[in-house]
């Protein structure tokens, strides 16, 4: 109890009054993840204001063996944000760190603190006639530093890439408390490694990202949303391949959304109308942009691709948005999927990729083997088949307990679908990262070596094993620590 007390006053004494609280009222919305599946405690609830208090901060927890729990915006899809039940780790929450310090429309640059969400940099950039060209559904809540934390991904990494490709710096606390300082984009640099590029999508277990420097593009002058129906995820597929031919430059997202999803959404959005005046058994979200002025009228060209396609037979009827409000609407349905799915009751999510080329063949087969497998189950792939990236939902059986359904046949669900991935050559977590959710299929199917130099980085850089212990990081064979 004297070594708790002389921790908290240190941790007081760094962040100030309002910076720790022990309160569990304050505390308790912020020990469950997203989607209510992980619960932990901990010993106090720490946000510290500025990379100096930070740095202070994760001293002190390497000097007093305090393992920390970093978190941003809590959004995250595999409890990699969520303490353990020993209420032994300290909640380190980055939000109070939400300066953006710098916008430089000449540079196309952003450098901004962990803590600013999405949508604030989104608007910040808008003002200055700029954008950051990366969303995501939770774009209200995130925070940079999660999205760089998990290397988030999203609707428009067909055309700009990951977060991993926006990040040109980074400021970041090791887990001795010392700050590596590689916030100034240089377009070249080869003083040895990109050490930059260890902590984008390491969860914060190597290091706390305190900063970045982020690459903006121009503001879009002009944009085309496209709802297309289709017969199969096939024709999917052959439609995303004929824009990539006629559009390559333009295409900036492409999703694909099962009929199964269209009945949720319009059964669960009070207000919700369909795109199409009739059923398809597969739809395409698409879209088109322009960074400038002065080029040839999007819509022109889609009514051209669009009707080269039904020309073709690839695609059975489509729309153009009328206006941002009717392209906002197309968004908005496809934003809404997870919580009308969720609506239906429990689901075990899985959130893969596959070599491109292969998602349609993947998608059929992976249904069908987990539907006759599970009896009663329902197979629901949806997303962005443009980077062979789906959100592959299995819908628990009618009726079933849903806390039993998912320490049981859930679990079963996702061996199964990972094995299979797995055998496609594919990725068990392509967006959202490994946290705990994911950890120990990552042993069990990980590559053998690449599993063993995730250790060695880890051991290497956290030694005491203090920074978000138990994420990502699977155990070694013996069962040993990192």
């Amino acid at each position: 109890m004297q070594t708790l007390t002389k921790f908290l006053n240190a941790a007081a004494a760094i962040v100030g009054e309002n910076g720790l609280t022990v309160d569990r009222d304050l505390i308790d919305p912020w020990l469950t993840d997203w989607r209510g599946i992980y619960t932990g405690k901990t010993l106090a609830l720490a946000s510290p204001s500025s990379t100096a208090q930070l740095a202070d901060l994760v001293k002190l927890c390497a000097a007093m063996q305090v393992p920390i729990v970093p978190q941003g915006g809590n959004s995250g899809m595999v409890g990699g944000a969520t303490p353990d039940q020993t209420g032994s780790q300290l909640l380190l929450s980055l939000r109070k760190m939400n300066t953006i310090r710098r916008i430089d429309p000449d540079e196309r640059l952003a450098v901004c603190e962990a803590g600013v969400i999405l949508q604030t940099l989104h608007e910040a950039a808008q003002a200055h006639g700029m954008r950051f060209p990366l969303t995501l559904g939770g774009k209200g809540s995130a925070t940079i530093g999660g999205l760089i934390s998990t290397n988030a991904g999203g609707t428009q990494v067909l055309r700009h890439g990951v977060m991993r490709a926006q990040v040109l710096g980074l400021e970041a606390v090791l887990a001795d408390g010392s700050i590596f300082n590689g916030l100034i984009p240089l377009k070249k640099d080869n003083r040895g490694f990109d050490l930059k590029q260890m902590f984008i999508g390491s969860e914060g277990t190597l290091g706390i990202v305190a900063a970045a420097s982020l690459r903006l593009s121009p503001a879009i002058a002009d944009r085309v949303v496209l709802w297309a129906g289709v017969r199969s995820i096939h024709a999917a597929r052959q439609l995303l391949l004929h824009f990539q031919r006629h559009a390559a430059s333009a295409l900036e997202g492409f999703e694909v959304i099962p009929a199964h999803c269209m009945e949720s959404l319009l059964s669960h959005l009070p207000d919700a109308r369909a795109p199409l005046a009739d059923p398809h058994p597969w739809h395409c979200l698409i879209e088109l942009t322009a960074d400038t002025q002065g080029t040839p009228a999007l819509s022109d060209t889609a009514v051209a691709i669009l009707a080269s396609a039904a020309d073709g037979g690839i695609l059975d009827d489509a729309v153009i948005s009328a206006s941002e409000a009717q392209a906002e609407a197309f968004w908005h349905l496809r934003d809404s999927i997870a919580s009308a799915e969720r609506a239906l009751g429990p689901a075990v999510q899985h959130d893969i990729s596959v070599p491109v080329e292969h998602m349609p063949d993947f998608v059929e087969l992976a249904s069908n083997e987990v539907e006759a497998r599970f009896s009663g189950t329902k197979a629901v792939a949806f997303g962005h088949l443009g980077d062979g990236n789906v959100h592959f939902h299995v819908l628990a059986p009618p009726g079933v307990d849903a806390d039993h359904w998912r320490t049981t046949d859930a679990r079963e669900i996702s061996s199964f679908v990972y094995d299979l991935v797995t055998d496609w050559n594919g990725s068990i977590s392509a967006e959202h990262g490994i946290g705990q959710a994911k950890r120990d299929e990552l042993a069990r199917l990980g590559d053998p070596v690449s599993l063993a130099l995730i250790r060695r980085v880890k051991n290497a850089l956290d030694p005491g094993d203090i920074l978000n212990p138990g994420k990502l990081v699977p155990l070694a064979p013996s069962g040993d620590k990192p």
